[in-house]
Order: C-alpha cells, then sequence, then structure tokens
C-alpha cells in the first residue's frame, strides 16, 4: 500500500529597514511613491517569508542557505524571482504547497488596497488557486523595529 502523504508545515519570517532611493516590492507587487526595503535583493519581506517558510516545510533549509550575501549572482535578484527559484527547487524534491498565509507588520505602505494583486503574484508563483492564498496586515502600534517606522517584516506560513 502506497504510503500515505504527510502533513506538512512551514513557518517564515523576513525584516528589512526602509531604505531611501529604493524601489519598494511586497508579493511581488511594486508600490510607487514608497521607500524600498534595504537588502542584498530588492528586500522583499513578503517574497523571502514566503520562500522560508517553503523551505522549511520542506526540510531544505532557508534563503540564507540557498541566496547567501555573499553570492553575487544572487545581488539585486527580485523576490518573485527568488521565490520562484525555492519553488523549483521544491518540485524537484517533490512538495507541492497546498495553501499559503502572509501577515505583514508596519506602519506603511497600507496593503489593504493591493491585497488582490499580492494575493494574484502569489498564486501564480506558487502555482496554487488565489483562494488557498490570505495576505493581513497590521500596524506594529509604536512597538520595535516596524513599530518605529524604520522597516517592514512579514510573517508567512504554508502548508
Amino acid at each position: 500500500m502506497p504510503e500515505a502523504r504527510v502533513p506538512r508545515t512551514g513557518l517564515g519570517f523576513d525584516v528589512h529597514r526602509f531604505a531611501t532611493g529604493r524601489e519598494l516590492w511586497l508579493g511581488g507587487v511594486r508600490f510607487e511613491g514608497e521607500d524600498g526595503l534595504m537588502g542584498h535583493s530588492d528586500g522583499d519581506t513578503v517574497c523571502h517569508a514566503v520562500a522560508d517558510a517553503l523551505l522549511g516545510a520542506s526540510a531544505l533549509g532557508d534563503v540564507g542557505e540557498h541566496f547567501p550575501e555573499s553570492d553575487t549572482a544572487s545581488e539585486g535578484i527580485s523576490g518573485s524571482a527568488l521565490l520562484g527559484r525555492v519553488v523549483e527547487l521544491l518540485g524537484g524534491a517533490g512538495f507541492t504547497p497546498s495553501s499559503c498565509d502572509v501577515t505583514v507588520v508596519a506602519d506603511r505602505p497600507a496593503i489593504a488596497p493591493r491585497r488582490q494583486e499580492i494575493r494574484s503574484r502569489l498564486a501564480e508563483i506558487l502555482a496554487i488557486p488565489i483562494d488557498r492564498i490570505s495576505v493581513k496586515a497590521t500596524r506594529p502600534e509604536g512597538l520595535g523595529l516596524a513599530g518605529d517606522g524604520i522597516g517592514c517584516l512579514a510573517v508567512a506560513v504554508v502548508a
């Protein structure tokens, strides 16, 4: 009898400081008129958190292992391209995500007006139906890096 598929869950987290002069990308969607996020890549905390969650669920390491800051080939890589590479890696390992839940913690930008765009982009990259993707946001109420308005963080869970 074939072995039953074992449910797997992964948790991802990413945080970056805002940086003047950079484009802001969250979930593969550009937020024009907003300061971007510092980082070796484009700083897309949503895509990075989802990528880390996927790597965790599949026990294949983390984003830093696969895209180290010392790797000039991944310098400036977009979050959506990074996430796409992780999805390819998972496919080779026989893991396919079935759902994704993301929370953005930041005072800015407003996520609600762009929520559907982010969900759509993540659904496209992950190759799963949009009704299995949730994107939420909360304000940090003046606490921590995000609460001081100097950064943006994202937490993701995938199954």
